[in-house]
C-alpha cells in the first residue's frame, strides 16, 4: 500500500503479484479491493497495482470539497503511476465501465507507456448512433438523483442498461476487508453519480490515435451483456478500429460475476497465452 501524490491529489494504491505490471482501473465509484476477487490468479502472472481513483476512498482531493472528474485528469494520474511501479518498461492494463474510458484515453495519450490494453465495455454513449437518447437517458438519471436520490436514480440507471449489473451484497454477510469495501462503494456512489457519470459517459476517444496503436487494445464486452447498452460502445469502437469484440464472461462486473474464467480470459487477451487448465495453472 502506498501514496503518490499528483497535481490536485494523493493516490493510494496497492501492489501485489510478480511478473510484468498490470495496472487495474476500477469503474464509476470502485476502488482497490474490487479487484481482489481476481487478484489471486492474476497475481501468478502479473504484479498487480490497483488504485483507488482520485477523490474516491482513500484517494484524497486537495480540493476541500468534491470536483468534477475528468477523464484526461484521471488518464494523467493512471500515466503518472506507471512512471513509478513500471518506469522502464510499458505495462499492461486493465480498465472496467469507466476505468476502460481512462485506459483509453491513457493509451492513446501516453502509447509509450501501455503494452496492451483490455477495455472492458467503456461506457462511451457519445459514440452511439443514438447518442442524443442515451445521453438524454444519463440526464434523466442525474435529475433523479437531484431530485429522489441515490435509490431513485441507480434503480432507473440499472433498468435502463438492462439489469446487467448484479445488486451489491450486504456488507453484513462479507469478511471484513470486503465489507469494508463495500461502505466505501456506498460513500462513494453520490459522488460518481454527481462528478463523474454525465462526464465520462459524453466522453469521445481520439480514434485516429487509437487507430495507430489498435494492434495494442482490446475491445471486450460481457457475454451477458449482449445486445444491452453497456456492450454497444464496445462493439462500435471495435468496428471504427477494426478490431474484433471479445466476448468475456458475465456481465458488466464480469471479474465478480465469474472471477476465475474471467481472469483466465483476460490471461489470454493480454499475453496471448492460454492458462493452463488444473494444478499446473498455478506454477506458471
Amino acid at each position: 500500500m502506498a501514496i503518490l501524490s499528483v497535481p490536485g491529489a494523493s493516490l493510494y494504491y496497492e501492489v501485489s503479484g510478480s511478473g510484468p505490471v498490470l495496472l487495474m482501473l476500477p469503474g464509476g465509484g470502485g476502488d482497490a479491493a474490487v479487484f481482489d476477487v481476481v487478484a489471486g490468479p492474476l497475481g501468478e502472472h502479473f504484479t498487480l497495482v490497483t488504485l483507488d481513483p482520485r477523490g474516491y476512498s482513500h484517494s484524497r482531493l486537495d480540493s476541500p470539497v468534491p470536483v468534477d472528474q475528468r477523464v484526461d485528469v484521471q488518464s494523467d494520474d493512471a500515466c503518472r503511476l506507471l512512471d513509478v511501479v513500471s518506469p522502464d518498461q510499458p505495462a499492461y492494463v486493465f480498465g472496467g465501465s469507466s476505468g476502460a474510458i481512462v485506459g483509453l484515453d491513457l493509451l492513446a495519450g501516453h502509447p509509450s507507456r501501455v503494452r496492451r490494453l483490455v477495455a472492458h465495455e467503456p461506457p462511451c454513449f457519445a459514440l452511439l448512433p443514438d447518442a442524443a437518447a442515451q445521453l438524454a437517458f444519463v440526464e434523466e438519471v442525474y435529475q433523479l438523483f437531484r431530485t429522489q436520490g441515490l435509490a431513485a436514480a441507480s434503480a432507473r440507471f440499472v433498468e435502463g442498461i438492462g439489469g446487467t449489473m448484479k445488486a451489491m451484497p450486504d456488507p453484513a454477510s462479507l469478511p471484513p476487508r470486503a465489507a469494508e469495501m463495500m461502505t466505501r462503494l456506498m460513500r462513494n456512489a453520490p459522488i460518481m453519480m454527481e462528478h463523474e457519470l454525465r462526464q465520462f459517459t459524453s466522453y469521445v476517444p481520439d480514434l485516429a490515435a487509437l487507430g495507430r496503436v489498435s494492434d495494442r487494445v482490446v475491445l471486450a464486452a460481457g457475454r451477458e451483456t449482449k445486445g444491452h447498452l453497456p456492450s454497444r460502445p464496445a462493439a462500435v469502437l471495435a468496428e471504427r478500429l477494426g478490431t474484433e469484440l471479445v466476448e468475456f464472461p458475465g456481465a458488466h462486473s464480469g471479474f465478480t460475476d465469474a472471477p476465475e474464467d474471467f481472469a483466465k480470459q483476460l490471461i489470454r487477451s493480454l499475453t496471448g497465452t492460454p492458462v493452463p487448465e488444473g494444478p499446473a495453472a498455478s506454477s506458471t
